[in-house]
């Protein structure tokens, strides 16, 4: 563990404390072994000026919902330095009622709610306070001669407190144990199977000490905890992606709502999902009390059944509830988080992309200090009461009564193709902003960059290259556990021909695209679909289906074909519960293919203007890719769910058509 602190950027600070609060918090951080997803906060007291221009004591603590990584200054909440203090002098207090004295005590009422730390903070007695969840200290604190071993490390250095519940119990027991300290004969706090404390006079000093803690640690388990060599990594065993496919629609029923899944196959994952005791380690517990929200109480080993598996951690977790509920308590969902499949890595689950990612970050973290803490002498978090606590924390109770309805393809995986401009890029755009987690496939490899959000990728695919297409299926259920919704979206409006005088490669090129690759696709996704949620297909025809005209031979046939196969796929499919509708756009002219210049031309031919040739249609209204994408969540979604072998137009309004 190294310092990052740099005078140049300290300096850029210009000894403002709350500038300097924010660039210490940060370089705190960005190291993922001290903080991970908001865990550790930070603080500096200082004073500020009240409405009457008075000057008021107040602590700068780091706000809650607000990560250490890119934490600004807007972060900090101000609180009254008096009222925290006397605070810890109350026998008892709820968190609840906690927080909300905190609230009252902001000199800000906009500014965001204090971390449950704030008391704490509080009464050390130093300006500037650090606390992390440091991965090296909590795996010595997670053995069974934790305590020890942390004064093996520390010495008289640091004060060791017993793990307590955070919030005001925690500050409660540190103020009892502290009445008699001496502040300066210690460098921090090590809470055991929590995290660290350090604190000091000024910026620089207070996160150092926490480098130096932490190191300390590093360098006790670099030294002790060796590992024993009884994990034998093995090549990943064929058919994961069909295997994960299996757990993940098992756990999305668990859970009673689709669930993404993401599979760490890197050798690390491997390395623990071989170790001989793995089904037991992986349901010991947390490496920190605070992941259990993230993570559930324990992991889940996965046998050769997926589904029983699941069913069988649902039953231990009801076990678990009912084993510490009290009254008022309501059971949250019981799936699990992550999960070890013996031979193909771990697996962790989320609502979205980003709650799985964080669970794979945290399960990264878990599985190395696991295999430390065995080789120190034994893995041995919290046990499940602790756990419970803080699961069916008070405070976690009232978020989850104030989070809003789920939007309406959370957890939903899809791939569309053609989907680097247009109606595709429309398509996949809209199931992402409806919470769908869904890979975009494309020839243009600037399908590749083209999307940055998290459960929005890109993958470049020739979709007339069979063993490209299944490849991509794959990596989209590797990406994100399974396959719910398909929109096949690809194809290429001809050069316009008479039939007498069309060329083979034009009439070709038409098949292959505008049909043959569509089959491939569908191919490539039936097995996966069949595993789905709520699966849905949906074909992107054309106006030519029903109403083609002259010269546009190859692209209408080979469109109409694609109908067809739609047809016949919606009626293979539909004892798998698998949808399959079409969908007709006509005259979509915010594409890549109605370039201005061709809009004036066509707009000339017709003797009108291009505004009133773009909505030359019985509704005299413009038909736009967002019209499309809108249709298209539609019938993928629930207004279509009875619904299947349908095919719907989208033109305006088209005479020929009716």
């Amino acid at each position: 563990m190294q310092s990052l602190w740099n005078d140049r950027d300290a300096a850029s600070c210009h000894n403002d404390s709350l500038a300097l609060r924010a660039y210490t918090s940060r370089l705190l951080g960005q190291e993922p072994s001290l903080v991970l997803h908001g865990g550790g906060n930070t603080s500096v007291k200082a004073s500020l000026k009240d409405l009457f221009g008075e000057s008021v004591p107040v602590l700068l603590v780091k706000g809650s919902g607000w990560d250490l990584a890119t934490i600004t200054e807007a972060g900090f909440a101000p609180v009254r330095l008096d009222v925290l203090q006397r605070m810890a002098e109350l026998p008892t207090l709820t968190d609840t009622d906690m927080v909300k004295a905190q609230r009252a005590a902001m000199l800000d009422p906009g500014a965001p709610t204090p971390s449950v730390e704030a008391i704490l903070h509080a009464i050390i007695p130093f300006a500037w306070v650090d606390h992390t969840h440091a991965d090296a200290v909590v795996t010595v604190t997670n053995t069974p001669d934790g305590e020890r071993r942390a004064r093996e490390i520390y010495g008289d250095r640091v004060l060791i407190v017993p793990y307590v519940m955070p919030g005001f119990i925690l500050a409660r027991e540190v103020y009892e144990m502290t009445r008699q300290t001496d502040w300066r004969s210690i460098d921090g706090l090590v809470l055991l199977n929590h995290g660290v404390f350090t604190f000091g006079d000024d910026a620089r000093s207070s996160y150092e000490k926490m480098i130096t803690l932490v190191g300390k640690a590093e360098e006790y388990l670099s030294a002790n905890a060796r590992k024993k060599g009884d994990a034998k990594p093995r090549a990943v065993k064929p058919g994961a992606m069909a295997q994960l496919a299996w757990l993940r629609k098992a756990v999305s029923a668990a859970r009673g709502s689709a669930m993404v899944a993401r599979l760490d196959q890197g050798g690390e994952a491997l390395e623990f999902a071989s170790l001989p005791a793995v089904a037991d380690l992986a349901s010991r517990g947390p490496l920190t009390p605070d992941h259990v929200i993230r993570t559930k109480p324990r992991g889940m080993f996965v046998g050769p059944d997926a589904t029983v598996s699941v069913q069988e951690y649902r039953a231990r977790y009801e076990e678990y509830f009912a084993r510490h509920r009290t009254p008022g308590l309501s059971q949250l969902d019981p799936a699990p988080r992550w999960a070890v499949l013996p031979g193909a890595g771990t697996a962790t689950f989320g609502a979205t992309a980003a709650e799985a990612d964080i669970a794979a970050d945290i399960i990264r973290h878990t599985r190395r200090a696991i295999q430390a803490a065995e080789a120190l002498g034994g893995w041995k978090p919290l046990g499940e009461a602790e756990l419970f606590e803080v699961e069916y924390w008070e405070l976690e109770q009232a978020k989850l009564k104030k989070s809003g309805g789920r939007p309406a393809f959370q957890g939903k995986i899809a791939v569309v193709t053609g989907a680097a401009s247009g109606i595709g890029k429309a398509v996949a755009e809209a199931l992402h902003s409806a919470g769908a987690s869904v890979l975009g496939l494309d020839i243009n490899p600037a399908i590749e960059t083209l999307f940055t959000k998290p459960g929005l990728a890109g993958q470049a695919c020739d979709v007339t290259d069979q063993a490209a297409v299944a490849g991509a299926v794959e990596k989209a259920v590797g990406c994100f556990g399974g396959l719910d919704l398909l929109v096949s979206n690809a194809g290429l409006f001809t050069p316009s021909a008479f039939l007498a005088d069309l060329d083979e490669a034009t009439w070709q090129n038409s098949l292959d695209l505008n049909l043959s690759s569509h089959r491939y696709l569908l191919q490539a996704a039936t097995p996966y679909l069949k595993l789905g949620i709520e699966p849905a297909v949906l074909i992107i025809g054309s106006k030519n289906v029903p109403a083609p005209g002259p010269g546009a031979g190859a692209y209408s046939i080979a469109k109409a074909g694609l109908t067809q196969l739609a047809r016949v796929a919606a009626l293979e499919l539909a004892g798998d519960g698998i949808r399959v509708n079409v969908m007709h756009p006509h005259a979509v002219f915010d594409t890549g293919a109605w370039t201005p210049e061709v809009l004036e031309q066509r707009a000339r031919s017709y003797g009108v203007s291009v505004e009133e040739y773009k909505a030359k249609n019985l509704l005299k209204a413009e038909v736009t890719s967002a019209d499309v994408a809108a249709l298209a969540l539609a019938m993928l979604g629930a207004p279509f769910a009875k619904t299947t072998g349908a095919q719907v137009p989208i033109d305006g309004g088209n005479d020929r058509v009716i």
